[in-house]
């Protein structure tokens, strides 16, 4: 029989025939009296399986477990609770219940409550912890799905309780009150918590992770309750003021987005030293992150502008007809 040696310049030479029998250790690489790839016959098998194993190590299982924290769940609980209690106290008192405490309202607020457990108990809370995208998207329902929701659930008798307070806390507030606040701290505390330290800070302390989401909600909601707010504001916007508070937004908040998305290296350490998961790399992460942050920013204004349009022109109809009433009178 013939048999051979590799070479890495011609392939397999045939050396002579032999007719010496084989032992079962040779019949076991087949009918040539071959020896196995080894470093001697694959100078860069070594160096070929030492790349693959690094590969390998740096491949993850996606994390899609349920944390179920018992904090936020208590805390939904809570505050929903509270909520179907006054809701059903003006279902129940109101002459127009229909108005005061609709069902649609009751939908908003669960909804966002709902919203609220998804980004924090569900996988996408763990998928956040592996994937910049996806802590994105846990970012952007915390600062604009959940308050929007949240204050949508709301109507001016159900916040009868409150509104004194609302009013000598917005007099006590004063420029802190004033809408241009809002936007800077909005845009403020996105660019804060995507610096590449801070970032890397809060999800390698839980400390730090809790309040950078509560930053998050926080500066949502008093961000979308200048736009939202069934109660009237001595600051309120009026006019084309909905369009400049919504775009100057959305201007500085989709430029990072957009730096995110194409810049052209991985910027945060904690996912370039983090095992990746679904075969994406670091700066393709990165840019699907970008991309979404652009993108909902552009999607939300969008739908606002619409929603604050139709409410405006609902308003100044109701204006009208209050006039006319008057003028017969």
């Amino acid at each position: 029989m013939w048999y051979g040696l590799l070479s890495p310049a011609s392939g397999w030479l045939p050396l002579r025939r032999t007719t010496t029998l084989q032992t079962p250790a040779a019949r076991s690489f087949g009918p040539y009296d071959a020896t196995p790839p080894c470093g001697g016959c694959l100078p860069g098998f070594p160096q070929m399986m030492g790349q693959l194993a690094a590969i390998v190590s740096t491949v993850a299982n996606p994390n899609l477990s349920w944390s179920l924290q018992p904090g936020v769940l208590i805390g939904a609980a809570l505050v929903g609770g509270a909520y179907l209690t006054r809701w059903r106290q003006v279902r129940a008192s109101s002459s127009r219940p229909g108005a005061d405490a609709p069902v649609w309202r009751l939908c908003c607020f669960a909804g966002s409550l709902l919203v609220a457990l998804i980004a924090l108990v569900s996988p996408v809370d763990g998928l956040a912890d592996q994937l910049f995208f996806m802590h994105m998207i846990q970012h952007m329902l915390l600062l604009d799905i959940v308050p929007i929701l949240a204050i949508l659930g709301f109507t001016k008798v159900i916040l009868r309780p409150v509104t004194r307070t609302v009013h000598d806390l917005e007099r006590r507030a004063g420029a802190l009150a004033h809408p241009a606040f809002a936007v800077a701290m909005y845009v403020g505390v996105i660019w804060a918590w995507h610096v590449p330290g801070a970032y890397d800070l809060a999800v390698t302390h839980s400390t730090v992770h809790v309040l950078e989401h509560t930053s998050f909600v926080l500066a949502g909601s008093l961000y979308w309750w200048h736009l939202l707010s069934p109660i009237r504001a001595r600051m309120r916007l009026s006019g084309m003021g909905p369009v400049a508070y919504m775009g100057s937004t959305k201007l500085f908040v989709g430029a990072l987005g957009m730096g995110l998305a194409f810049a052209p290296v991985a910027l945060y350490p904690y996912y370039v030293h983090h095992a990746r998961v679904w075969g994406i790399s670091a700066l393709d992460d990165q840019s699907i992150a970008g991309i979404i942050m652009a993108v909902e920013q552009s999607l939300v204004m969008g739908i606002a502008l619409v929603v604050l349009f139709v409410r405006m022109l609902g308003e100044s109809e109701r204006e009208q007809l209050r006039q006319e009433r008057y003028e017969t009178a």
